[in-house]
């Protein structure tokens, strides 16, 4: 894939201690100081934040800060990375209107053993067909091969449906957000309703059926996976749609996605499934604990919200991340510079939902001298290049930590903020969107 190094515009200063890894114990601005150079690419919004805008009450991206970004673009005091990433997400977004709406009433039948279509439906992407003949059409059992995506996941089933549903409601919001252009929330909404609200197309909010073995099971508690990996961008761009209201979006909406949010976050709180999901150890559990953490704070649940951030101080980052930054268990995988990105995704989602909260997750460090921003800093020479990536990997793509150390840049640490202005750093095609959806979002695919 070809790329390209742009640099950030959403970095505070922040003097960083070799030894512990830690911040100060002060939370982060949501607007930085004026800059005395506005042009300088990596510079953060220049603007004290509105205090006449309706900002978002968004549970990962900071609501001020967009709303401080947007109020720059439309003064034409917008650095050139905001302008670049906003040409990148606009573009993003137009290729998705007129797409959609997806539903799980698309797929030809019911999940096995599942009541109706209504119930969401995905099979175990990794595990293949042992050997098909003609005694044995289906090829049972399936085996698994780590890392290897089996195409046949995306036959009869909503896995697809649910990812262009997770990605266009986001690109769509936010450009909206933006440029105030009603089919870019219409869109957004009209795909929201679809999925979560309309009567005839919903999906139940449950996910017994997803992640199923072929020949063996009709979902799996892990597949959780499939929703936890995208559904806090979907609450943020509710929020993002709330704050207009945008166009093609009411109170009624949002009643109506708010009620299909808590009931999914009962079935995830007191479900077998749920609890299990809860209780692994690697990224599945840190993932668990971002969607369910990032639900409650949507939901007002802000007690339980905290209790689980504060808990993934103990069942997280001291079990999960090594003194070193290392995150053993993702690093036994068959792609592990993808799964320790993908895992540290989930965590710095999860301390910018903690910001809200007053939570400190960034600068917490366990005994061993375990945090989240010591497994960025390992990861970083990886991504710059200044190291070569010294496991053995199905497919190492340096694009895969780019989000990630944008977010840790933008929570103050020095090294993730010099990554970033090293201009280093690999980017998708598409362009670097962190400045515009400053949340980390997985770049790199699993399929490919």
């Amino acid at each position: 894939m070809l790329v390209s190094s742009l640099s950030s515009t959403f970095v505070v200063l922040l003097a960083f201690t070799s030894s512990a890894f830690a911040r100060p114990s002060t939370q982060r601005r949501a607007c930085p100081p004026k800059p005395t150079d506005p042009s300088t690419p990596d510079d953060p919004p220049t603007q004290d934040p509105p205090t006449n805008a309706n900002i978002p009450n968004t549970v990962v991206i900071d609501g001020t800060h967009i709303a401080t970004v947007k109020a720059d673009i439309e003064d034409g005091k917008a650095s050139q990375a905001v302008q670049d990433s906003l040409k990148a997400l606009l573009k993003d977004a137009d290729g998705w209107v007129g797409q959609g709406p997806w539903s799980v009433m698309d797929k030809p039948d019911a999940a096995p053993n599942a009541t109706n279509k209504h119930d969401y439906y995905s099979m175990a992407p990794y595990f293949w067909p042992s050997k098909k003949t003609k005694s044995n059409p289906d090829g049972c059992p399936y085996i698994q091969k780590d890392g290897q995506r089996n195409p046949e996941v995306d036959d009869a089933t909503d896995r697809q449906a649910l990812s262009k549903m997770a990605k266009s409601i986001p690109s769509l919001s936010m450009a909206w957000y933006y440029t105030g252009k009603s089919e870019y929330a219409e869109q957004a909404a009209k795909n929201v309703r679809a999925w979560y609200i309309d009567e005839a197309t919903r999906m139940t909010p449950n996910l017994q059926h997803a992640q199923a073995i072929k020949c063996k099971n009709s979902g799996r508690y892990i597949g959780i996976i499939d929703f936890s990996q995208h559904f806090t961008t979907v609450l943020d761009a509710v929020k993002v749609l709330e704050s207009g209201p945008a166009p093609g979006w009411t109170k009624e909406h949002s009643d109506g996605f708010k009620q299909w949010a808590s009931d999914f976050y009962d079935w995830l709180s007191d479900s077998q499934f749920g609890k299990d999901e809860t209780k692994t150890t690697n990224n599945h559990g840190t993932f668990a604990d971002m969607q369910r953490a990032g639900l409650a704070l949507f939901l007002g649940k802000t007690d339980e919200a905290k209790d689980i951030v504060n808990g993934a101080k103990s069942n997280r980052v001291d079990k999960q991340i090594t003194g070193d930054g290392k995150l053993p268990q993702e690093l036994e995988r068959t792609r592990p510079f993808h799964y320790s990105c993908f895992t540290l995704m989930a965590y710095v989602r999860m301390a910018q939902i903690a910001d809200k909260l007053d939570v400190d997750l960034w600068g917490y460090t366990g005994p061993d001298g375990q945090s989240i921003l010591k497994a960025v800093s390992y990861i970083i020479p990886y991504a710059t290049g200044e190291k070569e990536w010294n496991h053995q990997d199905l497919k190492f793509q340096r694009l895969a930590a780019l989000d990630v150390i944008h977010a840790a840049a933008e929570s103050g640490y020095a090294p993730a903020k010099d990554a970033v202005k090293s201009g280093k750093l690999d980017v998708p095609d598409q362009g670097d969107l962190f400045p515009v959806r400053p949340a980390a979002e997985q770049l790199d695919s699993i399929a490919g």
